[in-house]
C-alpha cells in the first residue's frame, strides 16, 4: 500500500508561481510513475504532468512550457512547478502514483490540494 499526501496548493494571482509537492510513504520498493492530476468543478479528472523510473516526463499541452515536474526517488517525492499561472489552473491536484509488482499495476490517489488563480 502507497500513501501519498500532497501539499504546496493555495491562493495565488494570476502570472504568479506556485510549487507543489506529494510524499509517498508505505511499502514499496520503487514506483514505476508520479504524476499530477487536477480536477476543476464539473470536469474531468486530466493529467497535467507525469515523471516515471526512467526519467521521462510528460505535460499536457496546456502547461507545456508553465508546469515542470520533477522526483526525488531518494525522498520519494514528486514536485510540480507552477509558473505564470492562468485562472484556468485553478483546480484541486492530485498526486497519482503507479506501482508494478507481480505483473500487475497498482494506482494510488492523494487526497487532493486546492489550487486557486485568480484573475
Amino acid at each position: 500500500q502507497v500513501q501519498l499526501v500532497e501539499s504546496g496548493g493555495g491562493l495565488v494571482q494570476a502570472g504568479g508561481s506556485l510549487t507543489l509537492s506529494c510524499v509517498a510513504s508505505g511499502g514499496f520498493v520503487t514506483l514505476h510513475s508520479m504524476a499530477w492530476y487536477r480536477q476543476a468543478p464539473w470536469k474531468q479528472r486530466d493529467l497535467v504532468a507525469a515523471v516515471l523510473n526512467d526519467g521521462n516526463k510528460d505535460y499536457s499541452d496546456s502547461v507545456k512550457g508553465r508546469f515542470t515536474i520533477s522526483r526525488d526517488s531518494a525522498k520519494n517525492t514528486v514536485y510540480l512547478q507552477m509558473n505564470s499561472l492562468k485562472p484556468e489552473d485553478g483546480a484541486v491536484y492530485y498526486c497519482h502514483a503507479e506501482e508494478r509488482r507481480d505483473r500487475r499495476k497498482y494506482g494510488y490517489w492523494g487526497q487532493g490540494t486546492q489550487v486557486t488563480v485568480s484573475s
